[in-house]
C-alpha cells in the first residue's frame, strides 16, 4: 500500500506455525514422519489450536477492519499442510472468530511462490528457508521465534523496528562491522544530509504508514517505533531520511548500544522486526520477535 493508495489494501502472509501453537504436532511428524502427523491432525480436527505466538498480532491486525468498517487489512493462510490436515488450521480460525478467508495449502511444498500472486506485503513464518527466498524475491519477511508474547492486548498495535538492514540499506552497519564504530560515526556525520537506501521493510512501512492515515491523528489504532542502536550524531541521517521518505514513525528510540529489550517492553511492543541474531534473543525474553535474516549480518 504505497502513499497516495489508501484503497489498497495491507496484506499480511502468515504460516499457521506462527498463528497457532503448532509445536506438538510438528514433534510428531519430526519423530515419525508424515503419515502419522497427518492422521493426529484429522484426529483431532475438531479440537481448536492453542493461539501462536503471532496470534495476538493478526487479532489486532484483524480488529483494525471493524474499527475502520471496512476491509482495510487482509491476513493470508500460508501452510506447508495439506488441505486434508490442513481442516484443523482452518477449524482452529473458525473457532476464534478470524477474519481469515484466504489460503494456500501446499502439501508440504514450500509456500513463498503465492506470496507475490497475494500481493502480501509482509510474510511470518518459523521457517528461516522461507523467510529467506522471500526477502530474496523483494518481499518484507521475517522468521517468528518461540518468544514471551508482549504487547497490550487491549491497546492499540505497536510495531517496533530495527534501522540498519531492515527498515534502511545494510551499508552503513557493513562500515561499522568492518571498520569499527568511531568510522560509522564518522562516515554518519559526512553523509548526514544524503538519504540512506532503504531496506527489505521499506515497503511494509509505507503500507503501515498509509494504514495509518485512515484513522484519526488523536486517536490512532496503530503505533510504530523505531528502536535502534543508534546514538547522536548518526540519528541525524535517519530523520532526515524518514523526512525525505514522507514516512512517520510515532517513537524512536536511539540507544547508542543499550540493550533493547527492556525498551521494547516499555513500549509494549506487538512484534519487533531486527536482523540481528543477538538482539532477536535478547528481545523474545520481552516481546514477540521477528528475525530478518538480510544483509551484512547474516551471509
Amino acid at each position: 500500500m504505497p502513499a497516495g493508495a489508501p484503497d489498497r489494501r495491507l496484506v499480511v502472509a502468515i504460516s499457521s506455525r506462527t498463528l497457532f501453537d503448532l509445536d506438538d504436532s510438528h514433534a510428531v511428524f519430526e519423530r515419525e514422519g508424515v503419515d502419522a502427523y497427518g492422521r493426529y491432525q484429522v484426529e483431532r480436527e475438531d479440537q481448536p489450536l492453542a493461539p501462536g505466538v503471532a496470534f495476538g498480532l493478526v487479532r489486532k491486525l484483524l480488529s483494525l477492519n471493524q474499527r475502520a468498517g471496512q476491509r482495510l487489512v487482509e491476513v493470508i493462510l500460508l501452510s506447508r499442510n495439506s488441505s486434508d490436515t490442513g481442516l484443523r488450521v482452518f477449524n482452529s480460525i473458525q473457532h476464534y472468530g478470524l477474519d481469515i478467508v484466504r489460503a494456500a495449502f501446499t502439501g508440504g511444498a514450500a509456500p513463498y511462490p503465492y506470496i507475490r500472486p497475494f500481493q502480501a506485503d509482509l510474510f511470518l513464518s518459523a521457517n528461516g528457508e522461507d523467510v529467506r527466498r522471500a526477502l530474496a524475491a523483494g518481499v518484507a519477511a521475517a522468521t517468528i521465534l518461540s518468544s514471551t508474547i508482549g504487547g497490550d492486548p487491549d491497546g492499540p498495535l505497536r510495531i517496533a523496528f530495527d534501522g540498519d538492514a531492515v527498515v534502511f540499506g545494510d551499508e552503513s552497519e557493513r562500515i561499522s562491522q568492518e571498520q569499527g564504530v568511531d568510522a560509522f560515526a564518522r562516515h554518519e556525520s559526512e553523509h548526514a544530509g544524503q538519504p540512506l537506501s532503504g531496506g527489505p521493510f521499506r515497503g511494509f512501512l509505507a503500507a503501515l504508514h498509509a494504514l495509518q492515515s485512515q484513522f484519526p491523528a488523536d486517536d490512532p489504532p496503530i503505533r510504530t517505533a523505531l528502536v535502534t542502536a543508534r546514538s547522536a550524531p548518526a540519528h541525524k541521517r535517519v530523520i532526515l531520511t524518514l523526512r525525505q521518505w514522507g514516512v512517520r514513525l510515532d517513537e524512536a528510540v536511539f540507544l547508542g548500544g543499550l540493550s533493547k529489550g527492556p525498551f521494547l517492553e516499555a513500549f509494549a511492543a506487538d512484534i519487533f522486526f531486527d536482523d540481528s541474531g543477538a538482539n532477536t534473543e535478547s528481545a523474545r525474553r520481552f516481546v514477540a520477535t521477528g528475525h530478518v535474516p538480510h544483509g551484512v549480518g547474516n551471509p
